[in-house]
């Protein structure tokens, strides 16, 4: 499972370079479209846990990696939660 970093350009205009554990992050986020908050931690979420239920199905245990990445995500996006109008662009992925 090739592992890929994707680069998250916050609503304050600060970046962050996040971890998947598989390439299918790839396909959940478009590059340089603007997601509401709310809807950058769900796909994140759901994309870092069946990430990780892929690495469990093929060596037997999930990814820890993968949950702390949905952790650091839930409590950097919670700084925004009461502007409704804050954006989150996913720029890059980095193989």
């Amino acid at each position: 499972m090739p592992e890929v970093n994707f680069r998250v350009r916050w609503p304050d205009a600060s970046a962050t370079v996040c971890y998947s554990p598989s390439s299918t992050i790839k396909d959940v986020f478009v590059l340089g479209k603007p997601y509401a908050v709310g809807e950058f931690v769900a796909i994140s979420r759901n994309a870092l846990e069946n990430a990780s239920d892929r690495v469990a199905k093929k060596y037997g245990y999930g990814c820890a990696h993968a949950q702390r990445q949905i952790e650091e995500i839930e409590i950097r996006a919670a700084e925004f939660t009461d502007d409704n109008a804050a954006r989150v662009v996913v720029e890059a992925f980095e193989d």
